[in-house]
């Protein structure tokens, strides 16, 4: 049986200042779980209802009843890990690097981490005021794909300001990303769901490309994590052939 220490504890990881003083996030689901095992992380708790498909020693069997009340889901799935978080290290920004400028949704960011993972972009660089990739909500929509690409919180300009790299940035006024040709090594920057890229990123900008609407709809504009597939596929399309 969990213990009422342990549930408080866990719970309290839902917030960010309680991450960062512990180094501690979740995961869940058997499927995120054993992404982040694939890739060597080792967990320093997990907490399951089907012990016969897991070998952790760290591993606690516990009933459904008490999975829940630590789970982070509506309905909690099988299995909780609770995982160190890295150190941060310093990044390569060789070959294409996505910087999020201001991306607050944990849904889009989760999201936006799955699809570099898809493109095989390994480093996303993040201002300080995008959401946190620790978030169980993040993790969650990532689909361990967190455990593979390596999300950076800087000071955007202070990097945008000393590369030699192109910096292309997703405007609406922007050229047409299929007639703008596409640098291997280059930075992406995508903006705000609501305000886009903010005007001190917007000033670092080389390049600032857009997706054309095809439509007659009088549609505002694309969903960040949509808009980011896109791009990123058309920056693999044009770069790999």
């Amino acid at each position: 049986m969990i213990s009422k220490n342990q549930i408080k504890r866990i719970s309290a990881l839902g917030r960010k200042k309680n991450r960062d003083a512990e180094g501690l996030f979740v995961a869940e689901t058997p499927k995120v779980i054993r992404e982040f095992l694939k890739q060597g992380w080792k967990p320093t708790a997990l907490y399951t209802t089907q012990p016969e498909f897991w070998s952790s020693e760290e591993r606690e069997d516990v009933s459904e009843r008490d999975l829940q009340k630590i789970s982070f889901l509506k309905n909690a799935h099988e299995a909780l890990a609770v995982f160190p978080i890295p150190e941060h290290t310093i990044i390569s920004y060789e070959g294409l690097t996505l910087v999020l400028d201001a991306v607050r949704d944990p849904g889009n960011l989760g999201t936006i981490i799955r699809l570099c993972d898809w493109f095989g972009v390994k480093n996303i660089l993040a201002s300080p005021d995008t959401a946190d990739c620790y978030n169980p909500k993040v993790v969650q929509a990532s689909m361990g794909s967190l455990a593979r690409v390596s999300v950076q919180y800087q000071n955007l300009d202070e990097i945008l300001q000393q590369t030699e790299q192109p910096v292309y940035g997703a405007m609406m006024d922007g050229d047409s990303v299929y007639r703008t040709d596409l640098s291997e090594h280059a930075f992406l920057v995508m903006g705000n769901e609501g305000v886009g890229i903010s005007s001190p990123i917007e000033k670092l900008l080389t390049e600032r490309i857009s997706i054309p609407q095809f439509g007659e709809a009088n549609t505002e504009s694309l969903n960040v994590a949509t808009a980011t597939a896109i791009l990123l596929s058309e920056f693999r399309r044009t770069t790999e052939t």
